[in-house]
């Protein structure tokens, strides 16, 4: 009786968390190949554990013959006879075969295979906890450094955190704890890799969830993250309950939620904005703290036009172009600002050419395909020229004429002053 390998198998099984009925396969497996690999492919063997003994039992199976011609798999009648005196040609015989007699080269082998099936099973494993736990928080303890990152022992298994998912000028040094966000689980040939981040935007997602009970209940939705990771980021939110404050269910008390948040990701500044479904109203949330005058909406081409007062165009920006860029990938729309003066300057004579239209009852596009893009090319015109390329009549041409007089000084003045501007700013 080897209740030697009986213990083993139930301490393998019982410290590694692999399940017995598996080691058992594995070790029959094992033992198997190793047979095979010593007498050759053509042996037909079985190989049996057994339980109540904790020994491996081999069977060798031959083919009674009259004329044999492979001892590996056939019996001569006689001989077989010899064993079983009812046994008839062509029948199939089991014999016991002694393991030991494998050797020290097989047993190393069987042992070898064992362990490799031992670590693919381990490996399997902790794949199979892992893959489902994709955007999960975990915490480890920082081990070592790695070419692309640096290894984090969760625990059952290692993750890594690659340099391009920390937030930039955060430092590590070995033994420090972190915590960090499952983005990625692979199967590669040394095992499950499982990938972490610090500086992914659902991180910060995750950090909500886990920080304010209304957005883990679905209370509070989050609609959108947009990040410049250790800086600043903005956190789109909605409520569900008309009696939820969904900023203020997002700040805490006194700002306790958002602060726990903040020194997570050592100090990045957060922008709560309220999500519409309206473009333009989002927009405004988005760009905050800056006031805006007005937004044109171009569905077609995914842009807003984003006029504010003078001097709100640094806040509308922000340091380095910051606030605006992560309005726009908040929002997924492109976005030009103005200053209320750059924008009256660029389109006074653009407003002029529709008011113009509009009297003549025209569309500013025929104007335009016609080739009178501006006020001046209007004015230049003859009579008969208008008549003939927008299909006007004398009193109408009379009506555009008085339009255009009325509103050059207008475009004049706003030119002169831009043009006042312009020299100024090159005088400082």
């Amino acid at each position: 009786m080897n209740l030697e390998l009986k213990k083993a198998i139930d301490q393998i099984s019982k410290d590694k968390g692999l399940e017995r009925d598996m080691l058992i396969d594995t070790l029959e497996d094992a033992v198997r190949t190793s047979v095979i690999r010593k007498y050759g492919e053509d042996l037909d063997v079985e190989v049996r554990y057994n339980d109540d003994t904790g020994d491996i039992e081999v069977y060798q199976f031959k083919f009674v013959v009259d004329d044999v011609a492979n001892e590996l798999t056939q019996i001569d009648l006689e001989e077989a006879r010899k064993h079983d005196p009812s046994v008839q040609l062509d029948d199939e015989m089991g014999f016991r075969l002694k393991v030991e007699d494998l050797g020290r080269i097989a047993a190393q082998s069987a042992k070898q295979v064992i362990i490799q099936r031992m670590r693919d099973a381990e490996q399997e494993i902790i794949y199979e906890q892992y893959k489902d736990r994709v955007g999960e928080i975990v915490s480890g303890i920082v081990q070592r450094r790695d070419k692309g990152g640096w290894v984090v022992g969760l625990g059952g298994t290692e993750a890594l955190l690659p340099r391009e998912e920390q937030i930039p000028r955060e430092h590590y040094k070995r033994g420090d704890r972190t915590q960090a966000l499952i983005i990625e689980v692979r199967k590669e040939g040394r095992g499950p890799q499982v990938i972490i981040s610090r500086a992914h935007r659902d991180y910060m997602a995750a950090l909500f969830r886990r920080e304010v009970p209304e957005v883990d209940d679905g209370t509070v939705q989050i609609m959108g993250v947009a990040r410049d990771p250790g800086s600043r980021a903005k956190v789109a939110v909605v409520s569900r309950a008309h009696e939820v404050d969904p900023v203020g269910a997002c700040v805490g008390v006194r700002g306790s939620r958002i602060q726990n948040i903040v020194q997570e990701l050592r100090g990045e500044r957060i922008d709560i904005v309220v999500w519409s479904p309206e473009i333009a109203a989002y927009a405004r949330n988005a760009l905050a703290p800056a006031v805006i005058s007005r937004i044109v909406v171009d569905e077609s081409e995914n842009l807003l036009e984003v006029t504010v007062p003078d001097d709100q165009l640094t806040n509308a920006i922000g340091r380095k172009g910051q606030n605006v860029k992560l309005a726009a990938k908040l929002l997924g729309w492109k976005i030009d600002i103005f200053s209320e003066s750059r924008y009256n300057e660029a389109n006074a004579v653009g407003r002029g050419l529709e008011q113009v239209a509009s009297v003549a009852e025209i569309s500013v596009e025929q104007l335009v395909a016609a080739g009178y893009n501006t006020l001046d090319s209007l004015r230049d015109a003859s009579d008969e020229e208008l008549a003939d390329r927008l299909a006007l009549s004398a009193p109408r041409i009379a009506e555009l004429r008085a339009a255009v007089n009325f509103l050059s000084p207008v475009v004049e003045g706003a030119k002169q002053e831009g043009t006042e501007e312009s020299a100024e700013e090159a005088g400082e």
